[in-house]
């Protein structure tokens, strides 16, 4: 593939390019050239009164209860870049981001803010990856390369019952996007419970070419005992049986063993690939409304598919007799993936209490 401004690694950074770099905030909404800081009024104004334009006048914006706020509008073709973003109040459940390519009617990225960042608890969680970055505290940053041809809009909604504060910079690169350049996708399901003897689904009904490139997982366990014992599953280009196996959870998310270190305890760790950087719940190991949040980015081994895909992951636990439990967990997911649109329609989120973390 032709260079065209987007960077796959640190080789391409020593390549000169007629790509220019812009960037959106609450200062320069629109990412004009040479209107960095000229804002004259913001949440700022106040403590830059003696100082006056250009002194961090308006850093960021207050985001109503029941508002849905454009963060960008951007002509293409171009990709986003990087993004950061930090937030007044932890009800990030409570946020949705949404992101629409080329004027599509519905969004092709459509996932709760905190759950997009692989904090779906709503209890803040540093994250070293690749892809995702969360810093202390709370500094959100998404590194994943989004292409768009002809324009790229992104929202951010509201649910919550007050008023939020948000510091955001979007930054992209205006460039020509490849003929076999994709769309980025994500998609956010919750199983709250998961029935028994069912299987969570983390994405169902993609159609077209396409990609699969990443999981995060908020899971919450209501049994005492191992809970990551089931598969994960994908099936593509018309699979009856899936052509890739997993052979257990933990297993894909990069651990082993129920992630024991030291035994008797989780062992939380945040790679550039995969990571189980939370742990959250009741003193103990293996105890009843545990809390974890995953991720597992397939960068590197991208899961390729012509023409379908489906994804899904089994709860397994253990009963007696050393014999498989079906568990009826609290299981939230993100599956992100690349396609050329149009993509097939997404199952309408929960309301504000269907996705509420409780």
């Amino acid at each position: 593939m032709a260079f065209n401004g987007l960077v796959s690694g640190m080789s391409d950074l020593v390549r000169l390019s007629d790509a220019r770099t812009r960037s959106i905030s609450a200062e320069n909404p629109d990412g004009a050239r040479g209107r960095g800081d000229l804002a004259s009024d913001g949440t700022g104004a106040q403590a830059a009164r003696d100082l006056g334009q250009g002194w961090k006048v308006s850093p960021s914006i207050r985001i109503a209860a029941g508002e849905r706020v454009t963060l960008a509008d951007i002509d293409g073709p171009g990709a986003l870049q990087h993004i950061w973003f930090a937030v007044s109040h932890g009800s990030w459940r409570q946020m949705v981001l949404r992101f629409y390519w080329d004027r599509e009617e519905t969004p092709s990225i459509e996932v709760p803010f905190g759950d997009f960042f692989c904090n779906g608890w709503n209890v803040h969680c540093t994250i070293s990856s690749l892809a995702i970055a969360v810093n202390p505290i709370a500094g959100f940053n998404s590194y994943w390369q989004m292409p768009f041809r002809r324009h790229a809009r992104v929202t951010l909604e509201n649910i919550a019952e007050e008023t939020f504060t948000c510091y955001y910079q979007i930054t992209w690169t205006e460039t020509d996007i490849s003929d076999d350049a994709a769309y980025l996708h994500a998609q956010w399901r919750r199983s709250n419970p998961l029935p028994y003897g069912e299987v969570h689904t983390l994405v169902d009904g993609v159609l077209g070419q396409g990609h699969y490139v990443g999981t995060c997982m908020a899971w919450g366990s209501n049994n005492n005992g191992w809970w990551g014992e089931g598969e994960i599953k994908f099936y593509m280009d018309g699979d009856e049986h899936p052509t890739i196996c997993g052979t257990g959870t933990e297993d894909y998310f990069g651990g082993a063993w129920a992630f024991r270190m030291p035994n008797g305890a989780y062992g939380e760790f945040s790679s550039p690939y995969s990571g189980m950087p939370q742990v959250l719940g009741p003193d103990g190991f293996e105890r009843s409304q545990m809390r974890f949040g995953l991720y597992r980015w397939h960068i590197l081994d991208p899961i390729r598919f012509q023409e379908d895909l489906r994804v899904t992951i089994q709860a397994l636990g253990w009963r007696s007799g050393r014999r498989y439990l079906p568990l009826q967990d609290d299981i939230a997911s993100v599956a992100w993936w690349y396609q050329a649109e149009p993509h097939a329609a997404y199952p309408q989120l929960p309301d504000a209490d269907g996705l509420e973390v409780i």
